[in-house]
């Protein structure tokens, strides 16, 4: 089955409307941080205090979503998310009005956490729903989902490209403070409609026939380190482009830079499909991060926005491939019923990994002479893809070994009640 017919395939069996609610239901996470350093540093004329309170949200996030992926295996995405949805549409509200009203520092950072804590993580969960979604297909199934996870991995990363660039429309247009109300109302339309769609039923232990499993285990733990380094590469980018469009003149480029990232990433994300299917995620894997090492050598030589714009679309190329094989990776290698807490699990790694990298490159940014903070910044990106090759390489017949057909007393053990 070709690449297009396996995407038209997916969209008649999960429906149109499926795909454009998945998709415009993701976009308030990736408008909430950015919106919330905007709206606080706004509101407080501070930069730090914008900071924190954005950092708040992304750490909140990172510990609620595992928990709520969780209780969405054991009883369905449909009412965790429908209750997600609305919270974190009623908290981002929240946030506004209290920064209207010069609340407390203490108070909008505690708002802002209490956002992240509960704003539903759509990507993941989409990914979730693929495997039941296509279980009629037969022997097209592993094609589907793995076409399924292709476009999945390209539609995060437009996500991330739209939400800021949405953010910044809405914050130049009316205030940032709108720009937090349009992902509020995004949130409490198209998140309600993700959780009530129809493909929300199939999620769940009970439909799955599986009632849990063991999660967390020395491989699936090298997949979270896998991820907390692609983070690392996004937060130091991002610190990264800042510092060389501010060195510049141009600190309203740093967007422009860093998008760039995610626009290279989405047509390498969809043309992943093409592999052959013989080609393992375990190799995909190690090819991706050799791919990233590469391509991301070249930020070292950047020395204006130009330049910094076509090195951090180069490195885009690697960055989908790369995030698409260890969540594939990540789904064929825990039980059925864990499903949801281990695509959560693994976005929750990518959001710490964000914070280190930003903050470390921001740190060696700060310490670098004059006009080159940009370039100690990308150290850090090039540090984390010589970490994510090691990784890849040194993991190599573990995962391998994991993505080999089990045994069935191994298969019989992994449906049983285990915890985490």
């Amino acid at each position: 089955m070709s690449p297009l017919r396996s995407y038209g395939r997916l969209v008649r069996l999960a429906g149109p409307a499926y795909v454009v609610v998945a998709f415009l239901g993701r976009l308030p996470l990736a408008m909430s941080q950015l919106g919330t350093l905007l709206l606080v540093a706004g509101a407080t004329d501070s930069y730090g205090l914008g900071g924190l309170a954005a950092g708040s949200l992304a750490v909140a996030n990172a510990v609620g979503a595992p928990v709520a992926g969780a209780v969405a295996d054991r009883s369905g995405q449909r009412p965790v998310v429908l209750l997600q949805s609305l919270a974190g549409a009623v908290a981002l509200v929240a946030l506004v009005l209290a920064t209207r009203a010069d609340a407390d520092p203490a108070a909008l950072v505690g708002l802002a956490a209490l956002a992240g804590l509960v704003l539903p993580q759509v990507g993941p969960l989409a990914r979730v729903r693929w495997r039941p979604v296509t279980a009629g297909t037969g022997a097209d199934q592993r094609r589907l989902v793995d076409a399924a996870f292709s476009y999945e991995g390209a539609a995060d990363e437009a996500s991330f490209v739209l939400g800021p660039a949405l953010v910044g429309a809405v914050a130049v247009a009316v205030s940032p403070g709108g720009s937090l109300v349009v992902a509020a109302g995004l949130l409490a339309v198209f998140g309600t409609a993700f959780a009530l769609h129809r493909t929300a039923s199939l999620t769940g232990g009970a439909s799955r026939g599986a009632t849990g499993g063991r999660l967390v285990t020395g491989v699936f733990l090298t997949l979270m380190a896998a991820q907390a380094l692609i983070g690392t590469v996004f937060g130091s980018v991002q610190t990264g482009a800042t510092a060389l469009a501010t060195a510049a003149g141009q600190p309203g480029a740093a967007g422009m830079i860093h998008a760039t990232l995610g626009v290279g990433s989405v047509f390498a994300g969809l043309a992943t499909a093409y592999l052959p299917e013989h080609v393992g995620h375990d190799r995909r894997v190690r090819w991706a991060a050799a791919g990233l090492l590469v391509l991301s050598l070249p930020l070292l030589l950047v020395s204006s926005v130009p330049t910094g714009v076509a090195a951090v679309a180069l490195l885009g190329l690697a960055v989908a491939p790369y995030m698409i094989a260890v969540f594939s990776l990540g789904e064929r290698i825990v039980p059925p019923a864990r499903v949801g807490a281990a695509m959560t699990l693994l976005a929750a790694a990518t959001g710490v990994g964000y914070a280190a990298g930003s903050g470390t490159a921001g740190r060696l940014a700060d310490l670098a002479p004059v006009g080159a903070g940009h370039t100690a910044a990308f150290t850090v990106t090039v540090t984390a893809t010589t970490l994510a090759l090691t990784l890849a390489v040194a993991c190599r017949r573990r995962w391998a070994r994991a993505l080999a057909p089990a045994p069935a007393a191994s298969r019989e053990s992994q449906v049983s009640p285990a915890g985490w």
